[in-house]
């Protein structure tokens, strides 16, 4: 896969595939830019070269129709607030009015196009389709990590349509560097803290990292299915099961694999889903009926600490406990501070899944993190070891 490093864009009118799929207010205000901030190096390298930025993205579900509610008109202020010069709205990829405007664009420009998903052929892949939005630019760039698990026509088929001419930009070139050095190319130890609600949602994940990791680390709601699985009572834990025999099988594996596997051996529980629910942390591991567990215990808080301390590699994805409601967010946080400790003593850190971005925020670690990972579905794609659509295309380009 090319990065836009190995090209000069000088007189370059360059397509660029953003991400910018951002959260707006009711008044249309955008509410978190770091969507629009993560692009910013790949933007200035291209106007640094004297090219011309056409970006492009989605925004919503319009369900291939026009709907103003989606439209991208509403972030251009603060797009070119974040980029620090004015963007020119181009309105519709279509158009030949906007084939005009970006026509007439001059060195250092940039242009927003309007919502490609106003076009049921975008998330179709249509082949006519990419080559109509190829038509706007020489040159073709993909830095929309969080879009690249999806066929569409703007993120794999348009890179088809730039043989020799699609690179990747800063934010998907580095996404995926740092995924491969943590999936295959990592110091040892490496850990794996995998946390969230539901085992369903993480078996091809666990799956493809038990050959990989030296320590595997299991949390959240998806660990009382593991509790439940070994014969322990879970009470009104969250738990799913059906996918108890899922779990029996990863603990089997884990056993053939020498892989050391670390699941709560206390928990926090609570009589009621609430921050102001009675806590009780039972001293054998069994959760009496009528409570639930909503946090890992102190003794669990302080093996996952140890384990995180003595890596040299390590991957987190999702919670493990409710760090929403402070009575239960002690668990998440010791993680987090642990993740950011052992990172500035020298270690690899990738984070992500929107969760655990936002512990590490609420925390205020981020800038202790080797790399935080804003890909969401992508990246749980490409940890379950799943050839990217994206990615895929840049590599045979």
């Amino acid at each position: 896969m090319k990065s836009i490093d190995q090209q000069n864009f000088n007189g370059k009118k360059v397509l660029i595939r953003v991400d910018y799929n951002v959260p707006l207010d009711d008044n249309f205000n955008v509410t978190d830019a770091t969507r629009i901030i993560r692009t910013k190096e790949t933007i200035a390298k291209i106007l640094g070269d004297g090219g011309v930025a056409v970006l492009m993205s989605h925004l919503g579900r319009p369900k291939g129709e026009v709907n103003d509610k989606y439209s991208l008109r509403h972030i251009v202020s603060k797009v070119s607030e974040v980029l620090g010069q004015d963007v020119v709205f181009a309105g519709d990829v279509l158009s030949e009015d906007t084939a005009k405007t970006i026509a007439g664009l001059q060195p250092g420009s940039i242009a927003l196009l309007e919502n490609l998903r106003f076009h049921a052929e975008e998330e179709k892949g249509d082949v006519d389709f990419a080559k109509a939005i190829a038509r706007l630019g020489d040159v073709y760039v993909n830095d929309a990590f969080g879009t690249a698990h999806r066929e569409h026509a703007s993120t794999a088929t348009i890179a088809r349509c730039f043989p020799g001419n699609a690179f990747a930009g800063y934010l998907l070139y580095n996404e995926v560097q740092s995924l491969e050095k943590v999936l295959n190319g990592q110091n040892r130890p490496f850990t794996a803290i995998i946390g969230g609600s539901k085992v369903s949602t993480k078996i091809n994940i666990l799956n493809n990292l038990l050959p990989k990791v030296d320590n595997l680390v299991v949390g959240g709601g998806l660990s009382y299915t593991f509790l439940a699985a070994m014969g322990l009572k879970i009470g009104n834990s969250l738990f799913e099961p059906d996918m108890i025999p899922v779990a029996q099988e990863i603990l089997r594996k884990v056993d053939a694999t020498g892989t050391n596997f670390y699941c709560r051996v206390d928990s926090i529980c609570a009589d009621k889903f609430s921050n102001d629910a009675n806590v009780l942390i039972p001293v054998d591991n069994n959760i009496p009926d009528g409570w639930e567990g909503l946090d890992i215990g102190p003794k669990t808080r302080r093996n996952i600490a140890q384990v995180i301390k003595n890596s040299a590699t390590i991957l987190w994805n999702g919670p493990v406990g409710v760090f929403e409601m402070e009575k239960f967010s002690r668990g998440t946080k010791a993680v987090a501070v642990s993740v950011a400790a052992a990172t500035i003593a020298g270690a690899y850190s990738v984070i992500g899944g929107g969760d655990s971005i936002a512990a590490i925020n609420k925390y205020d670690l981020a800038d202790e993190i080797s790399y935080i990972s804003t890909g969401g579905g992508a990246m749980l794609e490409y940890l379950e070891g799943i050839e990217l659509p994206g990615v895929k295309a840049l590599n045979e380009n």
